[in-house]
């Protein structure tokens, strides 16, 4: 697999800070890897310039990654306390992730075990999986923000090399969600239809016509929270729909919820 470097785009003194703040998690042991546009450049070669750095850590080190930073003078913010916080430089910050939005894509051991090698701005770090990458992005479906074509370049970059078998273990029981961008790649590439095993796709469909006879089909639930947070607040909110995002189908907690939904950028949707 090719991997191309987007570093270019940054200016110094972002460079500086970034450096800064993955030396001094590497100075502290704590385990982290690299995501974010960084690591989709590296994996297809498109580069994009962002104002943040994408840092994945398992939930269990955020408070003493936030010590470190705050440590070192750095500004530091519990943005999204179940799967989000920042850390702050003079004109940059850097995201520390740690599970996703609708509490799916928790960082786990996983994540680490499937790393790749990788140095970024002279420090050696790990990258994100692209597996754990397509299942993150997968469920980002907001009118603002759609991640499917992210996807879709990560399969045509990677899909010779994928764990097909751990990314459908990943979906579990949101197949669906994984099936819908397996067509769409499909659609996109027809002739690159090939990466994707057959099996995978039977298995998907099968999984799909089972569910259309199971107990889920008999409740009354929305599962669109899990792919935008704000274009099916009218299921919930007026429609009488059980939110997936919440137990006994999710792991999010009404206050986790409340602040999720309260932190959306009105003018942007």
């Amino acid at each position: 697999m090719q991997v191309h470097s987007p570093v270019r785009l940054l200016n110094p003194a972002t460079k500086d800070f970034y450096r800064t703040c993955l030396r001094l998690l590497t100075r502290a042991q704590i385990p982290f890897l690299v995501g974010g546009a960084y690591a989709l450049g590296r994996y297809t070669g498109i580069q994009r310039h962002t104002k943040d750095l994408d840092v994945f850590v398992r939930p269990q080190d955020l408070t003493q990654v936030l010590n470190v930073m705050s440590a070192a003078g750095y500004r530091t913010e519990r943005t999204f306390p179940h799967w989000l916080s920042k850390v702050f430089g003079d004109d940059a910050f850097v995201d520390i992730i740690y599970s996703s939005g609708n509490g799916i894509a928790k960082v786990d051991d996983e994540w680490f075990r499937h790393a790749r090698e990788d140095k970024f701005l002279g420090v050696s770090v790990r990258l994100c999986p692209p597996e754990e990458m397509i299942w993150s992005k997968a469920f980002i479906m907001e009118r603002e923000r759609y991640d499917g074509a992210d996807i879709a370049h990560l399969i045509h970059a990677c899909g010779q090399g994928l764990d097909w078998k751990r990314l459908s273990e990943r979906f579990e029981l949101n197949g669906h969600v994984l099936l819908s961008h397996l067509i769409l790649f499909q659609f996109i590439y027809p002739a690159m239809s090939a990466l994707i095993p057959e099996w995978v796709m039977n298995h998907l469909l099968e999984y799909v016509r089972q569910e259309q006879s199971g107990e889920l089909a008999k409740t009354h639930l929305c599962r669109g929270t899990h792919l935008s947070r704000e274009q099916y607040l009218v299921d919930i909110q007026q429609w009488g729909y059980q939110d997936a995002r919440l137990p006994p189908y999710g792991s999010l907690t009404p206050e986790d919820v409340e602040k999720w939904t309260a932190g959306i950028d009105w003018d942007k949707v």
